[in-house]
Protein backbone atom coordinates (compact mmCIF):
# COMPACT_ATOMS: atom_id res chain seq x y z
CA UNK A 1 0.00 0.00 0.00
CA UNK A 2 1.89 3.02 -1.04
CA UNK A 3 0.93 6.89 -0.17
CA UNK A 4 -1.12 7.46 -2.92
CA UNK A 5 -3.52 4.43 -1.42
CA UNK A 6 -3.52 5.75 1.66
CA UNK A 7 -4.21 8.95 0.80
CA UNK A 8 -7.16 7.63 -1.10
CA UNK A 9 -8.75 5.38 1.91
CA UNK A 10 -8.05 8.89 3.67
CA UNK A 11 -10.29 10.58 2.02
CA UNK A 12 -12.84 8.48 1.36
CA UNK A 13 -13.20 7.90 4.89
CA UNK A 14 -13.03 11.87 5.45
CA UNK A 15 -15.63 11.94 2.83
CA UNK A 16 -17.88 9.38 4.17
CA UNK A 17 -17.72 10.31 7.73
CA UNK A 18 -18.21 14.10 6.59
CA UNK A 19 -21.19 13.25 4.97
CA UNK A 20 -22.54 11.40 8.05
CA UNK A 21 -22.06 14.20 10.00
CA UNK A 22 -23.62 16.65 7.68
CA UNK A 23 -26.17 14.26 6.97
CA UNK A 24 -27.28 12.72 10.51
CA UNK A 25 -25.32 13.66 13.37
CA UNK A 26 -25.10 17.84 12.65
CA UNK A 27 -22.27 18.77 14.54
CA UNK A 28 -19.55 21.44 13.61
CA UNK A 29 -17.05 19.35 11.32
CA UNK A 30 -14.00 19.25 13.71
CA UNK A 31 -16.33 17.76 16.55
CA UNK A 32 -18.45 15.49 14.24
CA UNK A 33 -15.55 14.08 12.63
CA UNK A 34 -13.38 13.40 15.82
CA UNK A 35 -16.59 11.95 17.77
CA UNK A 36 -17.35 9.90 14.29
CA UNK A 37 -14.04 8.01 13.93
CA UNK A 38 -13.61 7.36 17.30
CA UNK A 39 -16.34 5.75 17.81
CA UNK A 40 -15.99 4.21 14.36
CA UNK A 41 -12.31 2.78 15.92
CA UNK A 42 -14.17 1.51 18.71
CA UNK A 43 -16.30 -0.56 16.61
CA UNK A 44 -13.49 -2.09 14.66
CA UNK A 45 -11.73 -3.28 18.29
CA UNK A 46 -15.30 -4.80 19.08
CA UNK A 47 -14.99 -6.73 15.54
CA UNK A 48 -11.87 -7.61 15.87
CA UNK A 49 -13.09 -10.31 17.91
CA UNK A 50 -14.67 -11.89 15.36
CA UNK A 51 -12.51 -10.88 12.02
CA UNK A 52 -9.38 -8.41 12.75
CA UNK A 53 -9.15 -7.21 9.03
CA UNK A 54 -10.67 -3.84 9.13
CA UNK A 55 -8.47 -2.72 12.37
CA UNK A 56 -5.30 -4.46 10.97
CA UNK A 57 -6.06 -2.21 7.61
CA UNK A 58 -6.47 1.09 9.86
CA UNK A 59 -3.50 0.22 12.57
CA UNK A 60 -1.76 -0.21 9.04
CA UNK A 61 -2.62 3.21 7.60
CA UNK A 62 -1.72 5.11 11.05
CA UNK A 63 1.69 3.48 12.28
CA UNK A 64 2.59 3.99 8.12
CA UNK A 65 1.99 7.98 8.07
CA UNK A 66 4.49 10.45 10.20
CA UNK A 67 1.70 12.52 11.86
CA UNK A 68 4.45 15.11 13.37
CA UNK A 69 5.85 15.54 9.63
CA UNK A 70 2.56 15.24 7.98
CA UNK A 71 0.94 18.16 10.03
CA UNK A 72 3.66 20.17 11.15
CA UNK A 73 5.81 20.21 8.27
CA UNK A 74 3.13 20.06 5.94
CA UNK A 75 -0.46 20.57 6.51
CA UNK A 76 -0.28 23.43 8.78
CA UNK A 77 0.77 25.88 6.59
CA UNK A 78 -1.51 25.61 4.36
CA UNK A 79 -4.08 25.44 6.94
CA UNK A 80 -2.66 28.88 9.02
CA UNK A 81 -2.44 30.88 5.48
CA UNK A 82 -6.11 29.96 4.85
CA UNK A 83 -7.27 30.51 8.41
CA UNK A 84 -5.14 34.04 8.40
CA UNK A 85 -6.34 34.96 4.65
CA UNK A 86 -9.62 35.11 6.39
CA UNK A 87 -8.76 37.46 9.65
CA UNK A 88 -9.60 41.09 9.60
CA UNK A 89 -5.80 42.85 9.62
CA UNK A 90 -7.09 46.04 10.73
CA UNK A 91 -8.86 44.28 13.88
CA UNK A 92 -5.96 41.87 14.50
CA UNK A 93 -3.52 45.52 14.35
CA UNK A 94 -5.92 47.19 16.98
CA UNK A 95 -5.59 44.06 19.46
CA UNK A 96 -1.69 43.82 18.67
CA UNK A 97 -0.41 44.06 22.29
CA UNK A 98 -2.70 41.49 23.89
CA UNK A 99 -2.54 39.00 21.14
CA UNK A 100 1.39 38.91 21.93
CA UNK A 101 1.25 39.30 25.15
CA UNK A 102 -0.90 36.25 24.85
CA UNK A 103 1.02 34.28 22.78
CA UNK A 104 4.87 35.05 24.75
CA UNK A 105 3.63 35.44 27.99
CA UNK A 106 0.76 34.07 28.38
CA UNK A 107 2.48 30.34 26.40
CA UNK A 108 5.28 31.10 29.10
CA UNK A 109 3.67 31.47 32.10
CA UNK A 110 1.43 28.02 31.20
CA UNK A 111 4.29 26.05 30.63
CA UNK A 112 5.78 26.16 34.02
CA UNK A 113 2.10 26.44 36.02
CA UNK A 114 1.36 23.04 33.70
CA UNK A 115 4.72 21.41 34.47
CA UNK A 116 4.44 22.46 37.71
CA UNK A 117 1.11 20.83 38.76
CA UNK A 118 1.62 17.55 36.54
CA UNK A 119 4.95 16.66 38.20
CA UNK A 120 3.19 16.59 41.13
CA UNK A 121 -0.02 15.06 40.39
CA UNK A 122 1.77 12.17 38.44
CA UNK A 123 3.97 12.16 42.17
CA UNK A 124 0.67 11.17 43.88
CA UNK A 125 -0.35 8.67 41.24
CA UNK A 126 2.71 6.93 41.59
CA UNK A 127 4.56 7.96 38.75
CA UNK A 128 8.19 8.99 38.82
CA UNK A 129 8.16 11.56 35.77
CA UNK A 130 10.97 13.56 35.84
CA UNK A 131 10.26 17.18 36.07
CA UNK A 132 11.89 18.28 33.28
CA UNK A 133 9.87 16.03 31.23
CA UNK A 134 6.67 17.23 32.78
CA UNK A 135 7.67 20.75 31.57
CA UNK A 136 8.56 19.60 28.00
CA UNK A 137 4.46 18.49 28.63
CA UNK A 138 3.21 21.48 29.42
CA UNK A 139 5.45 23.46 26.94
CA UNK A 140 3.58 20.95 23.82
CA UNK A 141 0.01 20.99 25.99
CA UNK A 142 -0.03 25.32 26.66
CA UNK A 143 -0.46 26.51 22.65
CA UNK A 144 -4.49 26.71 21.88
CA UNK A 145 -4.72 24.88 18.20
CA UNK A 146 -5.62 27.82 15.64
CA UNK A 147 -7.19 24.99 13.39
CA UNK A 148 -9.25 23.85 16.48
CA UNK A 149 -10.07 27.08 17.28
CA UNK A 150 -10.87 28.74 13.68
CA UNK A 151 -12.93 25.84 12.82
CA UNK A 152 -15.07 26.06 16.13
CA UNK A 153 -15.63 29.99 16.83
CA UNK A 154 -16.87 30.45 13.23
CA UNK A 155 -20.12 29.02 14.65
CA UNK A 156 -19.80 30.65 18.25
CA UNK A 157 -20.74 34.08 17.53
CA UNK A 158 -18.20 35.35 20.29
CA UNK A 159 -18.27 39.21 19.57
CA UNK A 160 -15.94 40.55 17.07
CA UNK A 161 -13.24 42.00 19.98
CA UNK A 162 -12.89 39.04 21.66
CA UNK A 163 -13.19 36.30 18.42
CA UNK A 164 -9.77 38.36 17.14
CA UNK A 165 -7.59 37.99 20.18
CA UNK A 166 -8.39 34.23 20.08
CA UNK A 167 -8.18 33.78 16.48
CA UNK A 168 -5.06 35.72 17.09
CA UNK A 169 -3.52 34.23 20.03
CA UNK A 170 -3.90 31.08 18.23
CA UNK A 171 -2.48 31.82 14.95
CA UNK A 172 0.76 33.16 16.64
CA UNK A 173 1.08 31.13 20.02
CA UNK A 174 2.15 27.83 18.35
CA UNK A 175 5.45 29.40 16.89
CA UNK A 176 6.47 30.99 20.56
CA UNK A 177 5.61 26.84 21.73
CA UNK A 178 7.51 25.23 19.51
CA UNK A 179 10.09 27.37 20.34
CA UNK A 180 10.16 26.74 23.93
CA UNK A 181 9.35 22.81 23.24
CA UNK A 182 12.52 22.49 21.32
CA UNK A 183 14.49 24.08 23.93
CA UNK A 184 13.23 22.16 26.48
CA UNK A 185 13.18 19.03 24.51
CA UNK A 186 17.20 20.05 24.24
CA UNK A 187 17.86 20.03 27.43
CA UNK A 188 15.65 17.34 28.40
CA UNK A 189 17.63 14.99 25.95
CA UNK A 190 20.71 15.70 26.75
CA UNK A 191 21.49 17.95 23.82
CA UNK A 192 21.19 21.17 25.37
CA UNK A 193 24.21 20.93 27.74
CA UNK A 194 25.90 24.45 28.55
CA UNK A 195 22.58 26.06 26.63
CA UNK A 196 22.56 29.30 27.71
CA UNK A 197 20.02 32.48 27.31
CA UNK A 198 22.21 33.87 24.33
CA UNK A 199 21.29 30.48 22.77
CA UNK A 200 17.87 30.72 23.73
CA UNK A 201 17.25 34.26 22.23
CA UNK A 202 19.14 32.92 19.17
CA UNK A 203 16.46 29.94 18.52
CA UNK A 204 13.66 32.35 19.32
CA UNK A 205 15.21 34.93 17.06
CA UNK A 206 16.14 32.91 14.19
CA UNK A 207 12.63 31.04 14.39
CA UNK A 208 10.31 33.91 15.20
CA UNK A 209 11.41 36.74 13.54
CA UNK A 210 13.53 34.63 10.89
CA UNK A 211 9.43 33.49 10.15
CA UNK A 212 7.93 36.36 10.19
CA UNK A 213 10.57 38.35 7.77
CA UNK A 214 10.23 35.58 5.23
CA UNK A 215 6.61 35.43 5.80
CA UNK A 216 6.27 39.37 5.05
CA UNK A 217 8.52 39.29 2.25
CA UNK A 218 6.67 36.10 0.57
CA UNK A 219 3.33 38.17 1.16
CA UNK A 220 4.64 41.17 -0.38
CA UNK A 221 5.54 39.01 -3.56
CA UNK A 222 2.60 37.56 -4.16
CA UNK A 223 0.49 41.14 -3.17
CA UNK A 224 2.90 42.49 -6.54
CA UNK A 225 2.83 40.05 -8.40
CA UNK A 226 -1.01 39.80 -8.42
CA UNK A 227 -1.36 43.55 -8.70
CA UNK A 228 0.38 43.68 -12.25
CA UNK A 229 -2.24 40.70 -13.40
CA UNK A 230 -5.52 40.59 -13.71
CA UNK A 231 -5.99 36.52 -14.20
CA UNK A 232 -7.73 34.77 -11.69
CA UNK A 233 -6.89 31.42 -12.73
CA UNK A 234 -3.06 32.44 -12.48
CA UNK A 235 -3.60 34.52 -9.45
CA UNK A 236 -5.22 31.53 -7.23
CA UNK A 237 -1.95 29.41 -8.59
CA UNK A 238 0.14 32.17 -7.36
CA UNK A 239 -1.49 32.11 -3.22
CA UNK A 240 -0.87 28.24 -3.72
CA UNK A 241 2.84 28.78 -5.22
CA UNK A 242 3.44 31.19 -1.91
CA UNK A 243 2.36 28.85 0.72
CA UNK A 244 4.20 25.41 -0.92
CA UNK A 245 7.12 27.77 -1.66
CA UNK A 246 7.34 29.28 1.44
CA UNK A 247 7.01 26.19 3.34
CA UNK A 248 10.17 24.84 1.55
CA UNK A 249 12.17 27.71 2.34
CA UNK A 250 11.15 28.12 6.01
CA UNK A 251 12.61 24.39 6.04
CA UNK A 252 15.38 25.25 4.65
CA UNK A 253 16.60 28.47 6.67
CA UNK A 254 15.58 26.58 9.53
CA UNK A 255 12.63 29.84 10.38
CA UNK A 256 9.55 28.77 11.58
CA UNK A 257 7.17 27.88 8.66
CA UNK A 258 3.69 28.57 10.61
CA UNK A 259 4.48 31.94 11.59
CA UNK A 260 5.91 32.52 8.07
CA UNK A 261 2.31 31.18 6.80
CA UNK A 262 0.35 33.45 8.93
CA UNK A 263 2.02 36.87 8.27
CA UNK A 264 1.75 35.89 4.31
CA UNK A 265 -2.05 34.96 4.73
CA UNK A 266 -2.61 38.35 6.46
CA UNK A 267 -0.75 40.22 4.25
CA UNK A 268 -2.41 38.76 0.70
CA UNK A 269 -6.10 38.60 2.50
CA UNK A 270 -5.71 41.87 3.98
CA UNK A 271 -8.19 45.08 2.89
CA UNK A 272 -5.68 47.26 0.87
CA UNK A 273 -4.27 43.77 -1.17
CA UNK A 274 -8.22 43.20 -1.91
CA UNK A 275 -8.68 46.63 -3.56
CA UNK A 276 -5.40 46.82 -5.07
CA UNK A 277 -4.32 43.46 -6.53
CA UNK A 278 -7.85 41.74 -7.21
CA UNK A 279 -10.79 42.26 -9.30
CA UNK A 280 -14.07 40.54 -7.47
CA UNK A 281 -13.72 37.97 -9.55
CA UNK A 282 -10.36 36.59 -8.64
CA UNK A 283 -11.17 37.40 -4.68
CA UNK A 284 -14.00 35.28 -5.00
CA UNK A 285 -12.02 32.29 -6.61
CA UNK A 286 -9.05 33.62 -3.98
CA UNK A 287 -11.22 32.99 -1.56
CA UNK A 288 -13.35 29.83 -2.23
CA UNK A 289 -10.26 27.52 -3.29
CA UNK A 290 -9.09 28.55 0.50
CA UNK A 291 -12.10 27.63 1.66
CA UNK A 292 -11.94 24.59 -0.18
CA UNK A 293 -8.40 23.81 0.88
CA UNK A 294 -9.27 24.57 4.53
CA UNK A 295 -12.08 22.13 4.75
CA UNK A 296 -10.30 19.05 2.73
CA UNK A 297 -7.53 19.32 5.04
CA UNK A 298 -9.46 19.85 8.19
CA UNK A 299 -11.50 16.94 7.19
CA UNK A 300 -8.14 14.60 6.77
CA UNK A 301 -6.84 15.95 9.95
CA UNK A 302 -9.67 15.32 12.79
CA UNK A 303 -9.99 11.69 11.04
CA UNK A 304 -6.13 11.07 11.75
CA UNK A 305 -6.83 12.36 15.25
CA UNK A 306 -9.68 10.24 15.91
CA UNK A 307 -7.70 7.30 14.70
CA UNK A 308 -4.58 8.16 16.92
CA UNK A 309 -6.41 6.23 19.40
CA UNK A 310 -4.92 3.20 18.17
CA UNK A 311 -1.59 3.99 18.93
CA UNK A 312 -2.41 4.54 22.85
CA UNK A 313 -0.88 2.62 25.26
CA UNK A 314 -4.03 2.93 27.42
CA UNK A 315 -2.99 2.25 31.00
CA UNK A 316 -5.31 3.10 33.92
CA UNK A 317 -2.88 5.14 35.75
CA UNK A 318 -2.20 7.25 32.11
CA UNK A 319 -6.33 7.62 31.75
CA UNK A 320 -6.28 8.98 35.57
CA UNK A 321 -3.74 11.26 34.88
CA UNK A 322 -5.42 12.62 31.88
CA UNK A 323 -8.58 13.17 33.34
CA UNK A 324 -6.93 14.90 36.47
CA UNK A 325 -4.67 17.34 34.18
CA UNK A 326 -8.09 18.89 32.36
CA UNK A 327 -8.96 20.87 35.19
CA UNK A 328 -5.33 21.25 36.15
CA UNK A 329 -4.52 22.56 32.13
CA UNK A 330 -7.92 24.84 32.31
CA UNK A 331 -7.12 26.40 35.60
CA UNK A 332 -3.36 27.19 34.32
CA UNK A 333 -4.33 28.73 31.40
CA UNK A 334 -6.98 30.80 33.59
CA UNK A 335 -3.88 32.05 35.78
CA UNK A 336 -1.71 32.61 32.81
CA UNK A 337 -4.10 35.37 31.42
CA UNK A 338 -5.02 37.23 34.33
CA UNK A 339 -1.85 40.08 33.95
CA UNK A 340 -1.97 40.35 30.65
CA UNK A 341 -6.01 40.45 30.68
CA UNK A 342 -5.89 43.56 33.47
CA UNK A 343 -2.87 45.14 31.81
CA UNK A 344 -4.75 45.83 28.60
CA UNK A 345 -8.59 45.72 29.77
CA UNK A 346 -9.31 49.48 30.60
CA UNK A 347 -7.01 50.67 27.85
CA UNK A 348 -8.66 48.72 24.85
CA UNK A 349 -12.50 48.21 25.84
CA UNK A 350 -11.75 44.54 26.44
CA UNK A 351 -15.31 42.91 26.43
CA UNK A 352 -16.42 41.20 30.32
CA UNK A 353 -15.84 37.60 31.37
CA UNK A 354 -12.34 38.20 28.14
CA UNK A 355 -10.26 35.53 30.29
CA UNK A 356 -13.08 33.17 31.52
CA UNK A 357 -13.91 32.99 27.65
CA UNK A 358 -10.77 32.70 26.25
CA UNK A 359 -9.95 29.94 28.57
CA UNK A 360 -12.80 27.99 27.70
CA UNK A 361 -12.69 28.79 23.97
CA UNK A 362 -9.04 28.10 23.96
CA UNK A 363 -9.09 24.65 22.61
CA UNK A 364 -6.25 22.48 22.42
CA UNK A 365 -6.09 20.37 19.40
CA UNK A 366 -3.36 18.66 16.57
CA UNK A 367 -0.21 20.25 17.70
CA UNK A 368 -0.12 18.68 20.69
CA UNK A 369 -0.74 15.32 19.70
CA UNK A 370 1.80 15.71 16.62
CA UNK A 371 4.29 17.14 19.40
CA UNK A 372 3.81 14.45 22.06
CA UNK A 373 4.41 11.81 19.41
CA UNK A 374 7.81 13.38 18.66
CA UNK A 375 8.79 12.44 22.06
CA UNK A 376 10.94 10.08 22.90
CA UNK A 377 10.73 7.06 24.70
CA UNK A 378 13.23 8.35 27.63
CA UNK A 379 10.82 11.06 28.14
CA UNK A 380 7.67 8.70 29.12
CA UNK A 381 6.05 9.38 25.61
CA UNK A 382 3.17 6.56 26.09
CA UNK A 383 2.35 8.01 29.42
CA UNK A 384 2.22 12.12 28.04
CA UNK A 385 0.46 11.00 24.71
CA UNK A 386 -2.62 9.19 26.73
CA UNK A 387 -2.37 12.65 28.95
CA UNK A 388 -2.58 14.85 25.79
CA UNK A 389 -5.11 12.91 23.75
CA UNK A 390 -7.52 12.88 26.67
CA UNK A 391 -7.14 16.42 26.81
CA UNK A 392 -7.36 17.02 23.18
CA UNK A 393 -10.43 14.96 23.13
CA UNK A 394 -12.26 16.92 25.97
CA UNK A 395 -11.24 20.42 24.36
CA UNK A 396 -12.48 19.80 21.14
CA UNK A 397 -15.60 17.59 22.13
CA UNK A 398 -16.47 19.50 25.49
CA UNK A 399 -15.34 22.75 25.18
CA UNK A 400 -16.02 23.31 21.73
CA UNK A 401 -19.71 22.16 21.54
CA UNK A 402 -20.40 24.41 25.01
CA UNK A 403 -18.18 28.00 24.24
CA UNK A 404 -20.95 28.77 22.04
CA UNK A 405 -23.61 28.24 24.82
CA UNK A 406 -21.08 29.89 27.62
CA UNK A 407 -20.92 33.18 25.45
CA UNK A 408 -24.61 33.33 24.97
CA UNK A 409 -25.02 32.78 28.86
CA UNK A 410 -22.51 35.53 29.82
CA UNK A 411 -23.71 38.03 27.44
CA UNK A 412 -27.85 37.32 28.89
CA UNK A 413 -25.38 38.05 32.02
Amino acid sequence: MDYFVITSVLVFISALFGYINVRFVKLPNTIGLTVITIFFTIIIFLLSYIDDTLLNAERFIITHIDFKTVLLDIMLSFLLFAGALHTDLQKLKEQRWPVLAFATFGVLVSTFLIGGSVYFVLMALGLQVKFIYCLLFGALISPTDPIAVLGILKKAGAPKKLEIKIVGESLFNDGVGVVIFLTIFGLASGTGNGFSINEVLELFIVEVFGGLLLGGLLGWLTYRLMRSIDDYNIEVILTLAAVMTGTVLAQYLHVSAPLAMVVAGLIVGGDKTREAAMSELTEDYVDKFWELIDILLNTILFVLIGMEILVLDLEPKYIVAGLLVIPIGLICRYLSLILPVQLFEKKLDFVPNTNLIMTWGGLRGAISIALALGLTDAMERDLFLVVTYIVVIFSIVIQGLTVEKLIRKLKLN
